[in-house]
């Protein structure tokens, strides 16, 4: 692939790059616990505010369609504007928003306090993965992604363990409120370290192209989370997938042809590199797979066994401890050997996990299903760190930004996917055999049971997927 030449990449003093990328990382870590927290406090919540399941799912989902509207135009913001500009714009959107949800005396006020995150969240994400390849000198950003994927991984995996303790101990309000002293602290760290010079390249918008983005995400996650409830509204979800896809061809059609002037929003140049195909792929599995399993594990385990949230929790917490350890070694090991000594493993312990979860019953015992998830966290965190690293290591720093927003977006698209495909063949076998006069547990039990099927044999392809990635060649900075 050709490459452009670009201006040095900054040098940093060892304190000053850790002071950015810890405020960084902090940051994002915040907001993805904030992603996760809401799945056991929403019980709750519309419990106090009077509205109903259907109703309360707009905080997640409103929270998703944002991101899937924001994220995608990230590749045009870290061209156009400051990182600095960028991160502190991030931080106070999400401490906005996270205040107004503290206080909300109503639905709409939390409604607008999600989106007004969801905005901090989905350029956050995508800046810790630039800054960090901008930055940390190649044979360190395996170690460095090593730590991000702890970000991306123990978020999802503690959300339901805090959120369950702060809930039972002291009420809703505070799951929120207990996130703006962690927001100030990272506000102050970026304020002390966050002064790195950023190249901004001087254009203009394509509304157009805006437009076009935020009608194809948008709708394509809204089609995908409202598959479930296709009997009561076929022509609302129908529609969106049909205007959703259409919306993403015209989108992608005119990202090339204005890639040709340098006006585009999003960069597709990236997808010419097989490697940075095939990761995509693998990330948008392995995260499907990721979401799905801890959808669907809290309810088979909650309605199916009777299972305090709190106990579902802190099973769930040594799966993100081992995400802790397991990280920042195979990121070294990366950095050492390449890809495929990490992806491999990674790949085949997911695989392993998601076979293991799909020949639990509803006998068996709690202790057991924290040693499943350990081994399917520790095959995400390798996973991770692999593919972050080996994603955007196949082309030069102009394309830092679309390609951290190309690998965000995937994220965000296959979350809604794997939820709502695990959700789907769960509440459809389980009803049927509800209806044949099987017990509730039971009944939850083999709905799982095929929920997971269907993860494995995904899972299964990313060890395929794993042994096609090579070492990247390096590339002109």
């Amino acid at each position: 692939m050709k490459q452009e030449l670009h201006p040095p990449m900054p040098q940093l003093s060892a304190k000053q790059l850790f002071g950015v990328i810890a405020a960084l990382a902090l940051a994002a870590f915040t907001m993805i616990l904030n992603e996760t927290v809401l799945t056991v406090a929403l019980p709750d919540i519309m419990e106090d505010l009077g509205i109903s399941a259907a109703t309360g799912q707009w905080l997640t989902t409103g929270f998703l369609l944002t991101l899937s509207v924001v994220i995608p135009t990230t590749g045009f913001l870290l061209q156009r504007f400051k990182h600095r500009s960028l991160f502190f714009f991030a931080i106070l959107s999400f401490m906005l928003g996270t205040l107004i949800a503290t206080v909300a005396p109503s639905f709409t006020f939390i409604l607008l306090a999600r989106i007004i995150q969801a905005v901090g969240t989905a350029i956050v994400l995508p800046l810790l993965m630039t800054t960090t390849l901008t930055l940390v000198p190649v044979g360190k950003r395996g170690t460095v992604m090593g730590l991000n994927s702890i970000v991306i991984g123990v978020g999802p995996a503690i959300g339901p363990t805090v959120s369950g303790a702060v809930v039972h101990a002291m009420g809703w309000h505070y799951v929120f409120a207990l996130m703006l002293p962690i927001a100030l602290i990272v506000l102050i760290l970026g304020g002390i370290f966050f002064k790195v010079p950023s190249a901004v390249r001087v254009s203009k918008v394509d509304y157009l192209s805006v437009l076009l983005s935020a009608l194809a995400f948008g709708l394509l996650v809204y089609g995908i989370s409202s598959v479930d409830k296709l009997e009561q509204q076929p022509a609302l979800t129908i529609g969106s997938f049909v205007i959703g896809a259409v919306s993403l061809a015209a989108f992608i059609r005119r990202q090339i042809v204005l890639t040709r002037t340098g006006g585009e929003l999003l960069n597709f140049t990236p997808f010419t590199s097989r490697t940075f195909t095939y990761a995509i792929l693998m990330i948008m599995i392995a995260f499907g797979t990721m979401l799905g399993t801890l959808m669907i594990l809290p309810i088979i385990l909650q309605i199916g066994r009777g299972i305090d949230a709190l106990a579902i929790g802190l099973m769930l917490l040594p799966g993100g401890l081992v995400q802790v350890v397991v990280s920042p070694i195979f990121g070294r090991i990366y950095d050492k050997f390449g890809p495929r000594p990490v992806l491999i493993p990674g790949a085949l312990l997911i695989t392993l996990g998601q076979w293991l979860y799909a020949s639990v019953n509803a006998q068996t015992e709690l202790s057991t299903f924290m040693v499943i998830h350990m081994i399917f966290s520790a095959g995400m965190a390798i996973l991770m760190t692999g593919l972050m690293t080996a994603a955007m290591a196949s082309f030069g720093p102009r394309l830092y930004g679309h390609g951290s927003a190309i690998f965000n977006t995937s994220q965000q698209l296959a979350g809604a996917i794997g939820t709502t495909v695990f959700v789907t063949i769960l509440s459809a076998v389980s009803n049927s055999r509800i209806s044949d006069g099987v017990d509730l547990a039971e009944s939850y039990f083999a709905g799982a049971h095929w929920a997971f099927i269907v993860g494995a044999v995904m899972a299964s392809l990313t060890v395929v997927l794993a042994l096609l990635i090579k070492k990247p060649t390096s590339v002109k900075h």
